[in-house]
């Protein structure tokens, strides 16, 4: 049974709930303890990256591993993206390789072995950072500045992998900003006081096929994503007009029956049916026609900023 994630993480301040599996949360700290401990390895055949969370799910992960993947191709840089085989998160690798070059295997270490025979001279992992045994030259966080951490708990209590407080290991930042009225003035203060020397680089979403949509008619969204409300936003923000939103688990597998529905509601309202590329890729072919996805662009707001920032990081591991 895939659940989806509890509403109760994303508020402010922790609730009744969320101290009730409290206790489940410290044998969580307690793993990540005992993990920081574990022996760890540096590859100095390839440049490994990773592009990780500490908020579980709908932080951006995959866009920025592909953005990162196309930055560094523009450096002249002969970089692979990478992930963990997870069957239920096939639809994350489909969009990886349709889009880049990517390794996929059973673990990491066989990805990392497979990237240097076949003469890649960086590896970018989309998931990664809380296998500790891995000693990235390069770690990156994502956020989402309205999410943010949610309630600052760890799981099942809050939507946390890992403390705030891991920060102080990792390098850089993608902040995705969702709305300019988002606390990050408090944001920033608390990335600062854990880590003054991280780099935070602001980003935020387009999409790159608007011109193939009538934004006049009506639409109805469905997604199986971590953070639907990122998706709802960017189709209000450029003026899509949503009668209905449906929401299914992150990665859920759709079926026959989901998507008639789907079609049973959008021909009743006269309305087309709209999604994001991952859940596309996760619906059974014979619907796809019925179906348009939205093609997204991930864009920094300092690129000039993200150079320097690589070719330091870069030129001190060489």
């Amino acid at each position: 049974m895939i659940l989806k994630k509890p509403k109760f993480w994303d508020f402010k301040k922790p609730n009744f709930l969320a101290y009730l599996l409290y206790p489940f949360s410290i044998l969580v700290e307690i793993y990540n303890i005992i993990s920081s401990f574990i022996p760890k390895k540096k590859f100095t055949e390839i440049k490994t990256m990773c592009v990780g969370n500490l908020y579980i799910g709908g932080t951006g992960k995959t866009p920025t591993t592909l953005f990162l993947y196309n930055f560094l191709k523009k450096m002249n840089i002969n970089p692979v993206t990478a992930k963990k085989f997870y069957m239920n998160q096939i639809d994350e690798q489909k969009f990886l390789n349709d889009h880049s070059n990517f390794i996929s295997c059973d673990n990491r270490k066989e990805t990392i072995k497979k990237a240097i025979e076949m003469k890649f001279d960086t590896i970018i992992f989309d998931d990664g950072l809380q296998e500790k045994w891995i000693d990235y030259d390069i770690k990156f966080a994502c956020f989402d500045s309205e999410k943010w951490i949610g309630n600052g708990h760890l799981i099942p209590s809050g939507p946390l992998r890992e403390k705030i407080n891991a920060l102080k290991n990792y390098h850089g930042i993608f902040l995705k900003i969702v709305n300019e009225d988002s606390n990050l003035d408090y944001i920033y203060n608390k990335i600062r006081d854990i880590n003054p020397k991280i780099e935070v680089f602001e980003s935020n979403i387009e999409i790159k096929n608007i011109s193939k949509f009538n934004i006049g008619k009506n639409y109805i969204m469905f997604s199986g994503i971590g953070n639907p409300d990122s998706f709802k936003n960017l189709l209000l923000k450029n003026r899509f007009k949503i009668i209905e939103e449906i929401t299914f688990p992150d990665h859920y597998k759709y079926q026959d029956k989901d998507i008639l529905e789907i079609i049973d509601k959008a021909n009743f309202n006269n309305a087309e049916i709209i999604t994001t590329e991952k859940d596309f890729k996760r619906i059974p072919e014979n619907f796809k026609e019925k179906i348009s996805f939205l093609e997204i662009n991930m864009k920094i707001k300092d690129e000039s900023k993200l150079v320097q920032f690589l070719k330091t990081k870069i030129n001190e591991i060489n």
